[in-house]
Order: C-alpha cells, then sequence, then structure tokens
C-alpha cells in the first residue's frame, strides 16, 4: 500500500505485437516473430493499463495529452495494402477506491473501436490510494479480453508505473508467460529513474513480455510544436462535425459526446485538438451505431430498417428517398472534408517532422508508445505510410 501518494491515473498504453501462436511453452524473439499470412480481420490491438494510484496525475495529464497523436501514427500502419481495424481497451489498477477481491483493478472498457468512449472514460479517470498489482493487471487484460486470433493482428500491452512491480500474489512472470502463449506481448514504462525502474523488476517484465523496457519523467509537460496548417485543419473538423447524422437511442447522446471530446482535446492543448481532428479524418474513426452515414456504408439497406422516431426531429418526416438524398449529401460533403484533412495532415507532419530536427526530442509517454508501434510493425511485416 503505498503511504501519503495521491495515486494519479497512469496511462499505461498496452502495446505488443503480436506473432502467431506457438505451441511451444517459451516464446519466440523478438527476431523470429513469424510473418501474417492474410490481411483477413487484421487488428491492431491495444491494452491501456492505467495506474490510478497517487503519484501518476502528470503521466494521466500525457496520456489525455498524446492519446490522438498515438492513433494518428497506428493508422500509419497497414497490412498488405490494408488499414487493419484499432481496438483499445482501458484498465485502472492500484486505486483504493475498487475492491480488494478484484486486486483494486477494474476494466473500464473492453477492446473497442469507439475513440470517443476512450477520450471520455480516459478523462473521467480520478486517483487514490493503492496497491498496484502489475501482474494481476496483466492477467486480468490477458484472459478478460477478446484478443484476435489471426496471425497477421497485433496485439500489445503497455503498463505504465512507478512502484515495484512484482507486488500482489500473482507473479508477474507467470502473467506474461501466459500473455505470450496467446501472442500477447508486453512493454512497460517506468515512471522515474532508469536504474530504479531496472532494479525493482520494470525491465525484467519487459524482457519477459518480449516487449521494450522505457522510463519516463511522467511529471514534465507535454512539448507541441504548433504549425501554419492548426487552424485550417480546425475549420474542416467544424464542418465535418455537421456530416454526422445521429440514429438510434443512444445517438443524441453519442453525437454530443463527440463534440464533448472535441472540447476535452482543446482543454489540453490546440495542437492536441488538431491530432484528434486528423484522427476524425482517418477510416479508423467510425461510429456506425449511431452515425446514419458511416451506417449505410456498411449496410446499404440501413435507412429503410430505421424507425422514424429513432431519427432527429428535422428528419421523422422525410421519405425513405428523402433520407438516402441527405445521406449520400453528407457522405460526399464529408468526404471532401476527409481529403482535404488529409492533405493539410501531411504538410502539418512535414513541419512538425523538420522542426522536431532542431530540437532533442522528449522522452514522453506518447514520443515512446509511437516509436516502439513504429519498430514493432516493421518486424511484424506491417509498412508505415506517412
Amino acid at each position: 500500500m503505498k503511504s501519503n501518494l495521491f495515486i494519479s491515473a497512469l496511462f499505461a498504453i498496452a502495446f505488443s505485437i503480436t506473432s502467431c501462436h506457438s505451441s511451444n511453452d517459451k516464446p519466440k524473439p523478438k527476431t523470429e516473430i513469424e510473418k501474417p499470412a492474410t490481411a483477413s480481420n487484421t487488428k491492431i490491438q491495444v491494452a491501456l493499463l492505467l495506474d490510478t494510484s497517487s503519484s501518476m496525475d502528470g503521466l494521466i495529464d500525457q496520456a489525455k495529452s498524446r492519446l490522438w497523436n498515438i492513433v494518428n501514427t497506428l493508422t500509419t500502419l497497414k497490412y498488405e495494402g490494408k488499414t487493419p481495424d484499432i481496438e483499445i481497451a482501458l484498465y485502472e489498477y492500484g486505486n483504493d477506491g475498487l475492491s480488494a477481491k478484484s486486486n483494486f483493478i477494474r476494466q473500464i472498457t473492453p477492446l473497442s473501436t469507439d475513440l470517443d468512449l476512450i477520450s471520455e472514460k480516459l478523462f473521467a479517470l480520478r486517483t487514490n490510494g493503492g496497491s498496484e498489482y502489475c501482474g494481476a493487471v496483466i492477467q486480468d487484460a490477458t484472459k478478460d479480453l477478446k484478443w484476435a486470433s489471426e496471425n497477421s493482428s497485433m496485439k500489445l500491452i503497455y503498463i505504465a508505473g512507478n512502484e515495484e512491480f512484482n507486488q500482489g500474489k500473482i507473479s508477474y512472470k507467470e502473467a506474461i508467460s501466459n500473455a505470450l502463449k496467446n501472442g500477447i506481448y508486453v512493454n512497460t514504462i517506468f515512471c522515474g529513474n532508469k536504474t530504479e525502474g531496472i532494479n525493482i523488476f520494470w525491465k525484467d517484465g519487459a524482457d519477459r513480455g518480449k516487449g521494450k523496457y522505457f522510463n519516463i519523467d511522467s511529471d514534465k509537460a507535454v512539448e507541441y510544436i504548433a504549425t501554419p496548417y492548426d487552424d485550417e485543419i480546425a475549420k474542416c473538423d467544424e464542418k465535418m462535425n455537421k456530416t454526422y447524422i445521429n440514429y438510434g437511442a443512444k445517438g443524441a447522446d453519442k453525437k454530443m459526446n463527440q463534440i464533448k471530446q472535441d472540447q476535452n482535446a482543446k482543454m489540453v492543448s490546440a495542437s492536441n485538438y488538431t491530432d484528434r481532428a486528423v484522427s476524425k479524418s482517418k477510416a479508423v474513426y467510425k461510429n456506425d451505431s449511431w452515425d446514419l452515414v458511416d451506417k449505410v456504408k456498411d449496410d446499404a439497406g440501413a435507412i429503410s430498417k430505421i424507425k422514424k422516431e429513432e431519427l432527429p426531429t428535422e428528419l421523422q418526416n422525410k421519405s425513405t428517398a428523402e433520407l438516402q438524398k441527405i445521406v449520400t449529401e453528407k457522405t460526399k460533403e464529408r468526404e471532401t472534408i476527409q481529403k482535404e484533412i488529409s492533405v493539410l495532415a501531411k504538410k502539418r507532419q512535414e513541419y512538425i517532422d523538420t522542426e522536431s530536427k532542431k530540437t532533442k526530442k522528449q522522452d514522453d509517454l506518447g514520443n515512446t508508445i509511437n516509436s516502439s508501434i513504429i519498430a514493432f510493425a516493421k518486424v511484424k511485416g506491417y509498412t508505415v505510410e506517412k
């Protein structure tokens, strides 16, 4: 149990590379990761294990600041020319407000493509003192999440913290061994001195998980590079929001949450909001569960199946033909805006890359995860497109 610490939510971003299931108990070295055989149903799955104990406020701030930047890095990955589905899960651990019977662990979201939900839950996290059982939370994430079985998928865990890695009754060694048997690679991020993290087994956890060990200064504020393209992208995002047509019992609430997560991103910084706008222009940002435009892309006959009362009031008196015309117009409008953002985003990234070379890159949570994502993906047989 931590004494005199108000634990902050650690955004331990799970990110590990998947290899095909091995019949042996011993995991293969990273250099022997088998290449995927097919792009069918390819997924990149990331379990974020967040320490919400009392000394991690700075780290959760970094998490909020880097979520969309990390998503954008994930969207650059292709397998056989296709963009994999991206699923993110959130866990919190080490919080006294959670049940001791659950080892002070809570699954916040399962693996999900709903990126607004991930953002909502991340911004809602609150910290409290507690005991941090790394082995237990790794075990829960391995057993309870719906991990992909396809060899082409990447299954990743990142866990971050600043206490001993070997706390609790559940052995981190056994938990990590079981993760590897399921093709899940475990990476560790220690918030503090590199040598201290090694001494209290964070590096051993990464070594056993065939992942990477990092250390960062979690109390350091994220540094951004403002660009001449940020304002233009923000204006495009505002126009793109107007192309969404909510439907269903939760549609209106989901649309409101989209705006709320825009505002959360803005509160962090203008650059963070721009990162989110870029993410929203990508195929990975899909809302077919509540947006009629995205729904029709997957189901051409969706409009005829939706009840009038499930639509916004101003559309309830429209005929099926009229609704189809509106959806078609909104679809074209959104695609035009997305293409515009794509062009601006490329120029923005080129500007950031050029400016970054002039100063030493800061090892914050996002940069640490992004660099490892790219390295793992290349080993796995993915290509990186900018």
